[in-house]
C-alpha cells in the first residue's frame, strides 16, 4: 500500500503578496501584481512590464551573513520554505533529519548572479569573478540551501523542466512520501529571472505581452485579445507529510495530494503539441494515479499562460480528457494576477488549488473581456466563485514539451 501524503504547511513569496493570507486575499479579490519593471532600466526594451515581488526583506528569514551567498531565487526559496515549516508548526529539532526531504523546481537559476559576474569578467577580468559565482548560480543550490537552513538530510532534488518544474517537483515529492523514503518533504518552486538578459531573450522570441500602456491588463488568459505572457518572480512551497506522521503530531491538515502525471510532447522546443495532446496525457495519468474518474474534478487551475497556442491547446486538452464534464468544470488561470512565474508557477498555483479546497472559493481569471471561440470553457471570469471544491487539478506546461499535472483533494 502506498503511503498517503497530506499538506500541513504553506509558504509563498509572490508579486501579489508575501505569505498565504495576503496571497489568497489578493487572488480572490482579483488583484494584479503586474507593473512597470523597476529592477533595471528598460530603455531600448520592447517590454517594460513584469510582476516583481515587492517589500521582500531577506533578513526576516535568513542570517545577514548568508544572504550575500545567495542569489535572489534562492532567497525566495529559503524564505517560503521557512514560512511553510512555521505554518505547519513543525518542530525541526523533534523531526528525524534523515526522514526530512527537499524536492524543488526552478527553471533558470541564478540569472542575477550570472549577469553580474559575466559583466565583471568582461569589464575587470577573470580575477574579479566571485568564488561564490558557481554555487550561487546553479539551480540546484536552492534545494541545497533550503536543506541547510532546515537541517533536512533526506532526499534532496531540484528539477528543471522549464515552466513545469515545480509541478514536477510536487509530483516527485509525492512519490518520495508514497514509497516511504521520507516522512516530511518541503516541495514547490522558485524563480527570480526578471533580469535584462532574460527579458531580452523572451522579447526576441516575441513570447511576452507588449501591452506596456496597461500593465494590469496585460495578462489575459483565454481572452481573444491576449498577446503573450508576462514575466514574474517568487516562490511557492508546501510542506507535505506522510499521513500517520502528521496525525501523530496533531498537525492541521489542509488537504491531500493524491495524483501525479507527466508526459512529453516530443514535438517542438517552445510550441505545445497541436490539440494539447501531451498535456491531455499528463492529466489522464494524474487521474489514473489518483484512482478517480474525470468527473470527480471540480476545479482546474490551468497553465493559462495568456499566449495564443498555449491557451487554445490547453482548452482542447481539457475537453479531450474531461469530455462532457469539461463544460461543468470551473477552470481559471491565476497567472492573470500573478503573471507567469516560470519554474515557480506550479508551486504557487498548487497553493491556489489547496486554498480553494480549504475555503470553498475559486479564484477568477481577470481581464477576461472578449471570448475566444476556440476557448469556450468556464474560466471563472473576473470574479471569484464560491462553491464546494472536493478535487482540484493543477496543470503546467514547459518549453521542451514538458507536461505535468497534480491533483489535490479535500482531506477526509
Amino acid at each position: 500500500m502506498k503511503k498517503r501524503a497530506v499538506i500541513t504547511g504553506i509558504g509563498c513569496v509572490t508579486p501579489i503578496g508575501i505569505g498565504k493570507e495576503r496571497f489568497w486575499n489578493s487572488l480572490i479579490n482579483g488583484m494584479s501584481g503586474i507593473d512597470y519593471i523597476t529592477r533595471f532600466d528598460t530603455g531600448g526594451f520592447g517590454v517594460k512590464i513584469a510582476a516583481e515581488v515587492k517589500d521582500f526583506d531577506a533578513e526576516n528569514y535568513i542570517d545577514k551573513r548568508e544572504i550575500k551567498k545567495m542569489d535572489r531565487f534562492t532567497q525566495f526559496a529559503v524564505a517560503a520554505s521557512m514560512m511553510a515549516v512555521e505554518d505547519a508548526k513543525l518542530d525541526i529539532k523533534q523531526t528525524d533529519a534523515e526522514r526530512f526531504g527537499v524536492v524543488l523546481g526552478a527553471g533558470m537559476g541564478g540569472m542575477d548572479t550570472l549577469e553580474d559576474q559575466a559583466k565583471k569578467l568582461m569589464e575587470r577580468g577573470p580575477r574579479r569573478v566571485s568564488p561564490f559565482f558557481v554555487p550561487m548560480m546553479i539551480p540546484n543550490i536552492a534545494s541545497g540551501q533550503v536543506s541547510i537552513a532546515l537541517g533536512a538530510k533526506g532526499p534532496n532534488i531540484l528539477i528543471v523542466t522549464a515552466c513545469a518544474s515545480s509541478t514536477n517537483a510536487i509530483g516527485e515529492a509525492l512519490r518520495v512520501i508514497q514509497y516511504g523514503d521520507a516522512d516530511v518533504v518541503i516541495t514547490g518552486g522558485t524563480e527570480a529571472s526578471i533580469t535584462p538578459l532574460s527579458v531580452a531573450g523572451f522579447c526576441s522570441m516575441k513570447a511576452l505581452s507588449t501591452n506596456n500602456e496597461n500593465p494590469r491588463k496585460a495578462s489575459r488568459p483565454f481572452d481573444k485579445n491576449r498577446d503573450g505572457f508576462v514575466m514574474g518572480e517568487g516562490a511557492g512551497m508546501i510542506l507535505i507529510e506522510e499521513l500517520e506522521h502528521a496525525l501523530k503530531r496533531g498537525a492541521i491538515i489542509y488537504g491531500e495530494l493524491i495524483g501525479y502525471g507527466r508526459s512529453a510532447d516530443a514535438y517542438h522546443i517552445t510550441t505545445p503539441a497541436p490539440g494539447g495532446e501531451g498535456s491531455a496525457r499528463a492529466m489522464e495519468c494524474a487521474l489514473k494515479d489518483a484512482g478517480i474518474n474525470y468527473d470527480s474534478i471540480d476545479y482546474i487551475n490551468a497553465h493559462g499562460s495568456s499566449t495564443i497556442y498555449n491557451d487554445e491547446f490547453e482548452t482542447e486538452a481539457i475537453k479531450k480528457v474531461f469530455k462532457e464534464h469539461a463544460y461543468k468544470l470551473d477552470v481559471s488561470s491565476t497567472k492573470s494576477m500573478t503573471s507567469h512565474l516560470l519554474g515557480a508557477a506550479g508551486g504557487i498555483e498548487a497553493i491556489a488549488c489547496i486554498l480553494s479546497i480549504v475555503n470553498g472559493v475559486i479564484p477568477p481569471t481577470i481581464n477576461y473581456e472578449t471570448p475566444d471561440p476556440k476557448c469556450d470553457l468556464n474560466y471563472v471570469p473576473n470574479t471569484a466563485k464560491r462553491t464546494n471544491v472536493g478535487y482540484a487539478l493543477s496543470n503546467s506546461l514547459g518549453f521542451g514539451g514538458h507536461n505535468a499535472a497534480v491533483i489535490f483533494k479535500k482531506y477526509e
